[in-house]
């Protein structure tokens, strides 16, 4: 797929090279030359502009990206010139980094198709991390159902998928296994990494150290991790 990004900070930046990681072309915008020289090896494509010109904006492939997300985390007029600049090209799918209540308010009625709210989803997910024993990350599918990343319980160790039989006794699906992996860095430095397994059969052996991303209804996932405890 391709993305355009604009605001390479923090949460732009990351989300760019991220997005590039998984293979996806990447365009990434800032009119930061310094923000934009930091992330230029790490995604596709990174263009030092002002966003708030539309002339500028036209130049760009807009017509062919599958979304725009508009990342600018600090400057609120920038934000939403860039946001209702974008609106007006008709973009496939128009998304926009909330920076206040207000400001969240104007892009809404700009009719941005999504909101994000990278500060409050990373707070909420490391609060559901700290409250839950043995849980690593966590995203939310809808009011119900989670999908967590947890430690290999030590009772689930050596077994296969179906020997678990986690499905049965508790309602709950093991989408796949992460292990932790050594990499290195950018600076040569070996450092852990999450590398996914893929999908797994019933026949999957679970190891030790690996790490778990289970699909359920929250009820259920709480239920599996109090007998941790």
């Amino acid at each position: 797929m391709k993305y355009i990004i604009v605001g390479l900070g923090n949460f732009g930046g990351h989300l760019a090279a991220r997005l590039t990681s998984y293979g996806h072309e990447v365009i990434g915008i800032d009119a930061s030359e310094d923000k934009v020289d930091a992330v230029k090896d790490k995604i596709t494509h990174a263009i030092a502009m002002d966003a708030t010109d539309i002339h500028a904006v036209k130049n760009l492939p807009c017509k062919e990206a599958d979304a725009v997300i508009i990342a600018i985390g600090e400057d609120f007029g920038a934000s939403i010139m860039v946001t209702a600049i974008f609106k007006q090209l008709q973009i496939k799918r128009l998304i926009s980094r909330s920076i206040n209540k207000v400001h969240e308010t104007v892009i809404q009625a700009i009719g941005v198709d999504e909101i994000l709210h990278p500060e409050e989803d990373s707070a909420e997910r490391m609060a559901k991390s700290l409250q839950m024993k043995g849980v690593i990350d966590s995203l939310d599918v809808s009011d119900d159902y989670n999908i967590i990343e947890v430690k290999t319980p030590k009772r689930y160790i050596g077994l296969s998928i179906a020997e678990t039989k986690i499905r049965q006794d508790y309602n709950i699906n093991i989408l796949t296994l992460i292990k932790m992996v050594d990499k290195p860095n950018i600076f040569g430095i070996k450092a852990k990494s999450k590398k996914v397994t893929g999908v797994v059969t019933p026949n999957t052996v679970i190891e030790a150290g690996d790490i778990l991303l289970l699909f359920g209804h929250i009820k259920d996932i709480q239920t599996i991790l109090k007998l941790e405890e």
